[in-house]
């Protein structure tokens, strides 16, 4: 089969819009792609400077690679980037060692913070005790706070993470399903910028996962292809079953939740404006006297000290 666009043999058959493109017009269009998300979601001028989250998986190296190929210093946008070690034995070492390398051959400042000096806990202590939900409540809290911790520690004006569009389409059902408007409201790229918190901005969110392993592959880009051992546990894997049930059968249902969420967003936020926000013990903006990370942290060292 040849490209749509070229006499170029085609590697990738787009079923959602009908294309059939070659290597070099699939990479063009993903880059495409991202680079519109960039333009809409981040007001960005010379001199700011942006956070990219990195764990050393496909998604976050795709997005590292094409923002360090657009934010090239030449338009005075300075890119870093924090990987966050959560302690699990075998998995995060390997990813994290080829981000720093990754960013060593870019000249990207590089940081890496872990569950283990932030809160005194690794996952591996975490998961076979955790009692909310699963140890995935623990691991997205707590990486939430290392991120915007050192994010703000560099200086950015925005963190940049890799959740590609099957991300975002489990999401939105996730928190539909359970009623949370408050989450729903939450959701990145943010356009409500709270105190104490970075924004966060998703290049990858309209671009399918399977796309972004091609993209991967086709650009020579390395990545992590690991799993994490704790993976079963979480709920969220249901609903990837059954978004992509509906993707197979019915090709561009992942876009349609993500663009219905995008028409409902406004209405959803029905004008909110910043929270107030107090500040927790460890310095973080919560909304409470206590924030979420701080919680489950001392919930997590009263279990493990034990009666």
């Amino acid at each position: 089969m040849e490209c749509d666009l070229c006499s170029s043999r085609a590697v990738s058959y787009i079923r959602y819009n009908g294309s059939h493109l070659c290597a070099a017009h699939f990479k063009s269009y993903v880059e495409r792609r991202v680079k519109k998300e960039i333009r809409i979601q981040a007001d960005l001028r010379a001199g700011d400077k942006v956070a990219v989250a990195v764990s050393g998986g496909k998604d976050s190296m795709v997005m590292l690679s094409i923002m360090s190929s657009v934010f090239d210093g030449r338009n005075g946008i300075e890119l870093c980037c924090v990987t966050v070690d959560e302690g699990i034995e075998g998995y995060r070492p390997p990813s994290a060692d080829i981000a720093e390398g990754f960013c060593a051959e870019r000249g990207i400042e590089f940081r890496k913070v872990s569950f283990g000096d932030t809160f005194g806990l690794t996952m591996d202590q975490v998961a076979p005790l955790s009692d909310v939900g699963s140890p995935c409540t623990y691991c997205g809290v707590f990486r939430r706070k290392c991120l915007n911790t050192m994010t703000k520690e560099m200086g950015a004006k925005y963190l940049a993470t890799g959740h590609n569009l099957d991300d975002m389409a489990q999401s939105i059902m996730m928190n539909f399903v359970r009623g949370d408007v408050e989450r729903l409201a939450r959701l990145g790229p943010h356009n409500i910028v709270q105190p104490g918190m970075v924004p966060r901005i998703n290049p990858l969110r309209s671009l399918p996962e399977k796309e972004s392993l091609l993209y991967a592959m086709l650009s020579g880009i390395p990545f992590h292809d690991g799993t994490c051992p704790y993976w079963e546990a979480a709920l969220r894997n249901e609903y990837r079953d059954i978004i992509d049930g509906l993707e197979a059968r019915t090709p561009g249902t992942r876009h349609s939740i993500l663009s219905s969420y995008d028409k409902l967003r406004p209405m959803i936020q029905g004008g909110r404006g910043p929270s107030k926000m107090g500040v927790c013990e460890c310095g973080e903006s919560t909304l409470g006297s206590k924030c979420k990370a701080c919680e489950l942290s001392d919930r997590m060292h009263l279990r493990i000290k034990g009666p």
